[in-house]
């Protein structure tokens, strides 16, 4: 039986094959994007994830474009601090981690995926135009004037306007990823599997379009002009969006439930008298429809829809402790874009006699980390650890979030390490009091921990978004995988209030700032080793928290009914 809504008809056409083969198999619990059940052979796997998993690497590469040299900028021709501009950074990309949480509100309870991709991706293009404009007149203003003056308060406006439009878009991000994830069946072994790698194979894409955004837009943006360095990741998305609309008619649109149905009560008969279990669109978008058995009364459909809904909403709300243990980790990430890049302007960055790393390159090492480690952890620790585990995804989610957090505060320390020897340098030539001095210490002391910081991520991140997706009931999958997403936003807030508490005491009574704009009387390393010791307790908590819920989903095994 299948249904057809186009020009808000109904078309009943029965379908009664004798032998399906597998590859043309209709899949339960997907559409197409005519409403119809969707066919194996026909729609999704990796032909349709490849377009999504392409868009989102365009979109990482515009992102990261504008967030890795932002500090760098704001410090630079908007004249800001290095306090303010860490703390302006920390509440932009908070609030952009943030937005995940609420796209995915709206496409599960409004929208769908596919539609709120689309608006996402337009308000993207559209704050990176505004945010391009902008910077073009100010760098104009600024060449005119041939002095470094401040922005006017207008242009700021404009500048900052836009870029809060990019954060609003960045919903975007945990709708695509599950848009991506449902092109594949997970009650299918090989799709299952498939489904699996994605999650891997999403983070190298990703990881690629963030390695060329530093090798290339820092240089841009510092020897050429700020105006093409924005502009360029404006036309990345455009391209992006261009990607996921070539593959309309291959996706596949999973099946959600809503709460009532607004079919009449004499469509609802028509169908069930035809087929005793059928799919009912309910909205216009392919991905909002109701599965209705014969002998179901609209009123059994509401009333169980509501106790199922408040058992979705307290499991979810279960895992809020766990997610809550994932901040402190969260805070040590929030440093990348802000004192990581900082940290990399006072050091020798020179390759061979002529060139030098822009500062925001230096990040290029943490994406390349991750292109090396993710085919690693897939191809080879996976499979060697279902021998020993008999676990198909190698370890639980919950030990890779513990191997991450541990190599996350081991970061920390290095960083540490990595400053105090920075600044004893810059002590022993005497450049102490000399600003924005470059000390004789080489770049590469500073890779190690960027590079551990990308393997914390790969373990962590991941971890808890394949954790959070299979733990919410599909109807919330997009809200699950977000819960990862407002984690690292709210550690971005977090961060910026702990940097701006630690600016006011430490800078009391005349007194240098953990955070002095002269980098070589500041003190970054007693900021790491603060978020050191917050990151071991984090990971005492998590652990903790793990053996709770561990043996609660225990004890509702042993209690279920056979």
């Amino acid at each position: 039986m299948a249904i057809s809504t186009a020009k808000g008809s109904r078309n009943l056409e029965a379908v009664t094959p004798l032998l399906v083969r597998d590859d043309d198999e209709v899949l339960e619990g997907y559409v197409d994007y005519r409403g119809y059940p969707s066919k194996r052979s026909k729609s999704g796997g990796w032909r349709s994830a490849s377009l999504i998993l392409g868009g989102g690497s365009l979109e990482r590469f515009a992102f990261r474009g504008i967030e890795c040299n932002l500090v760098n900028y704001l410090t630079g021709p908007l004249g800001q601090s290095m306090a303010i501009a860490a703390g302006n950074v920390n509440l932009w990309t908070g609030l952009g981690s943030l937005m995940p949480v609420f796209g995915a509100i709206v496409a599960d309870s409004f929208l769908g995926l596919y539609q709120t991709n689309i608006i996402s991706s337009i308000l993207y293009i559209l704050g990176l135009g505004f945010s391009t404009l902008a910077v073009a007149l100010i760098s104009n203003n600024q060449e005119t004037s041939r002095i470094a003056a401040v922005p006017s308060t207008e242009l700021q406006v404009l500048f900052f306007a836009s870029l809060y439009l990019v954060a609003l878009a960045q919903g975007y991000q945990s709708t695509i990823q599950v848009f991506g994830a449902d092109q594949f069946d997970r009650q299918h072994q090989e799709e299952s599997k498939a489904n699996t790698s994605f999650f891997n194979w999403w983070l190298f894409g990703l990881s690629l379009g963030v390695a060329l955004a530093y090798l290339i837009l820092p240089y841009i943006q510092e020897n050429i002009g700020w105006g093409i360095g924005f502009g360029i990741p404006c036309l990345a998305m455009v391209i992006g969006l261009v990607l996921l609309l070539l593959g309309h008619r291959t996706y596949r649109f999973a099946i959600r439930r809503d709460d009532t149905c607004p079919c009449s009560h004499e469509d609802d008969q028509e169908a069930s008298q035809n087929n005793p279990q059928q799919i009912i669109p309910t909205h216009e978008f392919p991905n909002k429809v109701l599965h209705a058995k014969k002998d179901d009364t609209k009123e059994n459909i509401i009333s169980g829809s509501s106790r199922r809904k408040h058992t979705e909403v307290k499991k979810t709300l279960k895992l809020l402790p766990i997610w809550s243990s994932c901040l402190m980790y969260a805070i040590a990430w929030a440093q990348v874009p802000t004192f990581f890049t900082k940290q990399a302007t006072g050091v020798d960055k020179s390759i061979g006699q002529s060139f030098n790393i822009p500062s925001a390159s230096l990040r290029v090492f943490i994406p390349l980390t991750t292109m090396c480690c993710t085919p690693i952890y897939d191809r080879v620790f996976v499979p060697l650890a279902r021998i020993v585990t008999e676990n198909p995804s190698g370890i639980t989610e919950f030990q890779r979030i513990k191997i991450g957090m541990t190599i996350s505060v081991l970061d920390m320390v290095i960083a540490a390490l990595v400053e105090k020897k920075r600044l004893g340098i810059a002590q022993e030539y005497g450049l102490i009091d000399i600003p924005n001095s470059t000390v004789p210490m080489s770049f590469w002391l500073l890779v190690p921990q960027n590079m551990l910081c990308s393997i914390a991520y790969v373990f962590t991140v991941v971890g808890m978004q394949k954790f959070f997706y299979d733990q919410v009931p599909t109807e919330l999958r997009s809200i699950g995988l977000s819960l990862s997403f407002g984690a690292l936003g709210v550690g971005n807030f977090l961060s910026s209030l702990l940097i701006f508490v630690i600016d006011e005491i430490t800078s009391q009574n005349g007194r240098d700032s953990w955070f002095s704009n002269n980098l070589n009387r500041a003190h970054l390393d007693y900021f790491y080793w603060l978020l050191a010791g917050l990151g071991f307790l984090g990971l005492v908590a998590f652990a903790f928290l793990e053996k709770s819920f561990s043996k609660e989903n225990i004890s509702l095994e042993r209690t279920a009914p056979a």
